[in-house]
């Protein structure tokens, strides 16, 4: 009955799963502090307050510098050099077959028989 309690728990305080992927706590924990606390307690203020809020990263002119180096402008112009030529061998391919359409058909006369 207390098992199927502290599920309710969890599924209210969502937050939890948060310590639990972070290897900050265990399943077991929570549930032994539930057991004996129960979840009108104070202790569970630390978890249940605490915002876990990812500082924001500001991005300077010198991290952009940096990271501007560190790209390897030779790939790039290899990579749109082997671009290039897979458009150039596909508009080879199509010119070479509007080259090998007739434009024009011209009908056997019907007297004529095979290079009669």
């Amino acid at each position: 009955m207390k098992k199927e309690e502290f599920k309710e728990f969890v599924k209210k305080n969502p937050s939890l799963i948060k310590y639990i992927k972070n290897d900050e706590m265990t399943w077991q924990k929570f549930y032994e502090i539930y057991d004996m606390y129960g979840e009108n307690n104070e202790i569970w203020d630390q978890y249940l307050n605490k915002k876990v809020t990812e500082p924001v990263k500001n991005v300077g002119i010198n991290e952009f510098v940096t990271w501007l180096k560190t790209i390897n402008l030779t790939e790039i112009q290899d990579g749109l050099n082997s671009v290039s030529r897979v458009i150039g061998v596909f508009q080879d391919l199509g010119n070479n077959k509007e080259n090998n359409i007739k434009t024009e058909y011209k009908p056997r006369p019907l007297y004529k028989h095979f290079e009669d």
